[in-house]
């Protein structure tokens, strides 16, 4: 069996490195040069120069001399990893069985864009981590492997991106038989259950304190590292919060949202919101300080 990867962020760079350990005949692998628009990009060209395979940046996916090299390569798969751009009808009938791409969320559920964010955000309960393989359409093709993933109160972006990890890795481990001997088992997605996810936009980020706690939590949780950050304006300066906790206090019902209700040594503070309240545990620019009873 051979392959090509195509990826450009850390998910990728871990998929790639359990292909070569399982000796997948991965023979040209297909990255990024930089991204400014994924805060956990990975140049993949050192992993390939480590194994010893072939590498190549995407510059122009849509040139002729692109797709050659590509061809050149007969793969049986293409194994499209972390990888944000549509693959045209040409690319996706190189290889001889099919690309194989990642989604995390339960498919047909929660297609499109930023799924581990909108999952934290919306406060859902469970997520899912799914191979399918691709076709013209965003997130619609067969799948190939599906396991549904436990969303706890404390998980934040981080802590949910190792368990979808984690689990893809493991499932590459379960499918990798029947890809190799080019019968594995497909399941067609029901688009009426489907939905698809927007493209988050920068004042998605944005916290206002007529939020709730537990809105607001969410955002916190679900924008910290490795992504941007949720953040509000203080005094012409960007507050990036990168861990909070919720705090239910019916003394502070009759208290107005936005005010700052306890400042602490560490620099953490705790702020009334529309519902209850948030304690900021980490933030930045740290050098920047608040007062009890101010308004932000």
């Amino acid at each position: 069996m051979t392959g090509i990867f195509i990826g450009s962020v850390e998910f990728s760079a871990r998929t790639l490195e359990k292909l070569i350990q399982l000796k997948v005949g991965i023979n040209l692998v297909v990255g990024l040069r930089e991204s400014g628009f994924n805060s956990d990009f990975v140049d993949l060209a050192p992993i390939a120069r480590d194994g010893k395979i072939d590498f190549i940046y995407a510059d122009d996916m849509d040139s002729e001399m692109f797709k050659r090299n590509l061809r050149d390569k007969n793969p049986d798969y293409i194994f499209c990893i972390g990888w944000s751009k549509l693959l045209d009808k040409e690319i996706i009938n190189i290889p001889q069985y099919g690309v194989i791409g990642y989604h995390p969320s339960l498919l047909p559920q929660n297609r499109g864009r930023h799924p581990i964010v909108w999952a934290l955000a919306l406060g859902l309960e469970k997520t899912g981590s799914t191979f399918f393989f691709m076709d013209e359409g965003a997130d619609t093709g067969d799948i190939l492997s599906q396991r549904e993933i436990a969303i706890s109160y404390e998980d934040t972006a981080r802590s949910l991106y190792e368990k979808l990890t984690l689990s893809a890795l493991s499932q590459i481990e379960e499918f990798l038989p029947a890809l190799s001997i080019f019968s594995p088992k497909k399941i067609k997605q029901d688009n009426s259950k489907s939905n698809v996810w927007r493209k988050r936009r920068n004042k998605d980020s944005e916290i206002d304190w007529r939020m709730s706690s537990y809105s607001i939590y969410n955002l916190i949780r679900a924008l910290t590292k490795p992504y941007v950050g949720a953040d509000f304006i203080y005094k012409e300066t960007r507050i990036k919060i990168w861990r909070a906790r919720e705090i239910k206090n019916d003394a502070w019902r009759n208290i107005e949202y936005g005010r700052v209700l306890k400042c602490y040594p560490d620099g953490g503070f705790v702020v009334k919101c529309g519902e209850n309240a948030i304690h900021v545990l980490e933030y930045e620019p740290k050098e920047i300080k608040f007062e009890e009873g101010e308004i932000l």
